[in-house]
């Protein structure tokens, strides 16, 4: 999946505006906590997360993204008439039909001619829909691309909490559920086009792909509750990103110290810290955003992009790693030259 062709005409993001503390959770849950004798302060102290955003009770995922759609647009300097394609990648979703990314169109009003859907990949959609949308515009098909992702995390914190509460609860169960409490709600989206038509705009050169999918079962979720092996997710993950990382160092020419930004799917810090190590990369090349925000899940490596541009952290010919990783597993890992 290497492009020639593919410009990113316009990226932008929106932050949620609720903080929830790990604190006021930890508070929330300390009844649980002393009956299990659970000292120690996972979420704060092992993830990391001290902090994520939620949504107004109302929010939809659609909303979000619409939200983010029409601030990229306006980034691009394009109206929503100009878009061949839509792809909604987020993991929360409306309904199950229609599809989130006709509601987020209808909101917008594109034009009768653009193709519109879902594509649903855990944590790594948002660059599968990069990737499907850069194919096309490689074969002149579209003239602009844009891929969206909302996330809204409220109702698996609501259920989680409650769950996690109640008085016959194992350790276990609190363990395999306390994943769910470090995600975040945020919404994000690209406009991507032929480079023809904006020559100077950042260049999307595509990445590699590996999976290893007979992992598929360390971690599972739904819109209410979400059941994770972390211990073995991040064995296994890192077995894969190491595969993954291998490949691109090969057919992308990537040697660690030319590259000028790593963004690395916002996790956790053991997650990061487990990248950083294996990989030989500068921490001070790495932003990270899940102290704060949380995992936000496929949204979070374009957030991270969003926020490096907007902080004004990237110049002419700067070259970023991307780096995804998604349960099931997946992983793919691309380039963007700025």
């Amino acid at each position: 999946m290497l492009f020639k062709n593919v410009s990113i005409a316009g990226l932008a993001h929106i932050d949620a505006p609720h903080t929830l503390t790990s604190a006021e959770i930890n508070a929330r849950l300390q009844p649980t906590l002393d009956r299990l004798g659970i000292k120690t302060d996972v979420l704060n102290d092992v993830a990391g997360v001290h902090a994520r955003r939620l949504w107004d009770a109302d929010v939809q995922a659609s909303d979000a993204a619409t939200l983010a759609a029409r601030k990229a647009l306006e980034d691009a300097g394009i109206g929503a008439d100009k878009v061949g394609l839509v792809v909604n990648t987020s993991v929360s979703r409306d309904y199950l039909e229609p599809s989130t990314a006709s509601i987020v169109c209808g909101n917008l009003g594109v034009g009768d001619h653009c193709q519109t859907f879902d594509v649903a990949n855990a944590c790594l959609a948002f660059i599968n829909g990069m990737d499907i949308a850069a194919r096309m515009l490689e074969r002149d098909e579209i003239d602009y691309a844009l891929v969206v992702d909302g996330e809204t995390a409220n109702l698996v914190y609501e259920k989680t909490i409650e769950r996690l509460n109640a008085p016959d609860v194992t350790e276990q169960q609190f363990r395999d559920e306390l994943a769910a409490l470090t995600l975040g709600c945020g919404a994000v989206a690209m406009v991507l086009t032929r480079r023809a038509l904006a020559p100077e705009a950042p260049r999307y050169k595509g990445g590699v792909t590996r999976s290893a999918t007979e992992w598929n079962k360390l971690c599972r979720g739904n819109l209410d509750r979400m059941v994770t092996d972390t211990r073995m997710l991040l064995i296994e993950g890192m077995k894969l990103a190491t595969k993954t990382f291998a490949a691109a160092k090969v057919a992308l020419g990537w040697a660690v110290d030319e590259l000028d930004q790593f963004v690395i799917h916002q996790v956790s810090r053991p997650h990061t810290q487990a990248f950083v190590k294996s990989f030989g990369i500068d921490p001070k090349k790495v932003m990270t955003i899940f102290t704060e925000h949380g995992n936000i899940g496929p949204a979070s490596v374009p957030i991270v992009l969003s926020k490096l541009k907007e902080l004004g952290k990237l110049k002419k010919g700067d070259r970023i790693a991307l780096l995804g990783i998604g349960s099931g597993l997946n992983c793919t890992m691309a380039e963007v030259e700025w």
